[in-house]
């Protein structure tokens, strides 16, 4: 049964500032919302949210057309004025290397037969990259041998500057009236109910003891919304992947402006520069950590990120210096800084969620990123208002699912995933 659908001037707490979280506010209090209420545990960007970071890709490649749309609608909202200082359109060069497994190729294959035809993508955005010396003749600074990588670059696609991305977003927030509540303050213990009846959310309690009352609550937590919310836990996994930068030079980041995004599917993948610190970010591909923990009261283990996200495991880092190898050997050798694992919400077929809690009301999720979300920044909000004023969610894939999270066969990764506790990491930090 569809649930009401509140009124403009209805309370609206969103728990979370991360894509969801931010993306939901704004386009609500665009559309005349007038009593929002954002709460996270830090303020934004939250280091809480897989979004704090210096880069995400941005491309509309699926294997599912029905992403492909989706994709294709956020970049052009990152071409408007409002988004597009926070996107640069260097292009998406992506790649399988010898020793990828048939899976990733047949991924990019299918991938590339998404867009490869689409009437949106101008002429002359795609190049066939067959071997070095294409790509090299494009782009002289990836000077690796990249021997048998087989692929192709996009040039409709590129990154987007996250973390800043995401404090736009909160100042804009913030601007239409939306309210902004950090700290102890904003770090979401516990969820409300109606007195005797559990099935009608009226809020959170938060760490430091406030009450936050609402008409309607969404729970925009990513990898952390089982902790709210466990009953979400058979069908959203916590899981990570490494994240590590190299430091270069205001002359070597000058000689790496303009590179595309990289992606070698059975590698990892890298970014020009960050612009403000020179740092080139790498990321290892795989099929992801978990950090499965007993709670208590509950014989159910359940995946939830540790209380450090620091170091990363040495398999991982053993990969990403392979890639640099490969592609940009000019800077082989470099210490590899600022060192962590980011923390996603997946989901077993890397659908969103976004739909009411079964079974209550005033409730909703919007969660499951499963790894491709961020690009979507600029939209997902309006998916989320519209399940909201509808009263239910009206598209099968992203509505609430029982049944198992956990998938080692998801097309576009590889490798098995792995629980942290058993993988040896290069810095040795508390991960528990």
């Amino acid at each position: 049964m569809a649930q009401q659908s509140p009124p403009k001037e209805s309370s609206i707490l969103i728990v979370g500032a991360g894509v969801f979280g931010l993306s939901t506010a704004l386009h609500l209090a665009q559309d005349g919302f007038t009593n929002i209420t954002v709460l996270d545990r830090a303020p934004v960007p939250s280091p809480y949210s897989a979004g704090n970071d210096f880069n995400k890709i941005v491309r509309a490649e699926y294997e599912d057309p029905f992403y492909t749309e989706l994709a294709l609608d956020a970049i052009k909202q990152w071409q408007t004025p409002f988004w597009a200082p926070y996107y640069l359109a260097t292009g998406y060069l992506l790649a399988t290397s010898p020793k990828a497994p048939q899976k990733s190729r047949t991924s990019l294959q299918k991938s590339f037969s998404s867009i490869k035809d689409h009437p949106a993508f101008p002429l002359g955005s795609f190049s066939a990259i067959e071997s070095a010396e294409d790509t090299r003749e494009m782009f002289p600074m990836l000077q690796g041998e990249m021997k048998g990588w087989e692929g192709y670059l996009n040039r409709y696609a590129g990154y987007a500057r996250a973390a800043k991305a995401l404090e736009h977003a909160a100042k804009a927030c913030v601007g239409l009236g939306v309210k902004l509540v950090t700290g102890e303050s904003g770090y979401a213990t516990e969820l409300l109910y109606e007195a005797g009846d559990k099935k009608i959310c009226t809020g959170v309690k938060t760490a430091d003891g406030t009450i936050h009352k609402a008409t309607k609550t969404i729970l925009c937590l990513g990898a952390h919304i089982s902790t709210l919310l466990p009953g979400i836990a058979p069908q959203i996994t916590a899981k990570s992947w490494s994240v590590a930068h190299i430091q270069l030079s205001p002359t070597e980041a000058a000689s790496m402006k303009g590179c595309p995004v990289v992606n070698c599917r059975d590698l990892g993948f890298f970014f020009e520069p960050d612009p403000d610190t020179g740092m080139i970010k790498f990321s290892a591909n795989g099929a992801g950590y978990t950090n499965y923990v007993s709670r208590a009261g509950n014989s159910t283990q359940v995946s939830v990120p540790p209380a450090s996200n620091e170091g990363i495991p040495k398999e991982d880092e053993k990969i990403i210096k392979q890639l640099i190898e490969e592609a940009l050997p000019q800077f082989s050798g470099r210490e590899l800084v600022k060192k962590f694992i980011c923390w996603c919400s997946d989901t077993a077929d890397s659908e969103y969620i976004i739909d009411f809690v079964p079974g209550s009301k005033g409730i909703m999720v919007a969660a499951g990123d499963s790894g491709h979300a961020f690009k979507m920044l600029p939209v997902a909000g309006e998916w989320v208002k519209r399940a909201l004023l509808e009263g239910e969610q009206k598209t099968s894939r992203w509505r609430w699912k029982e049944g198992l999270s956990d998938s080692d066969d998801i097309s576009w990764r590889v490798g098995k995933v792995k629980d942290i506790k058993v993988v040896e990491f290069s810095d040795l930090k508390s991960r528990i």
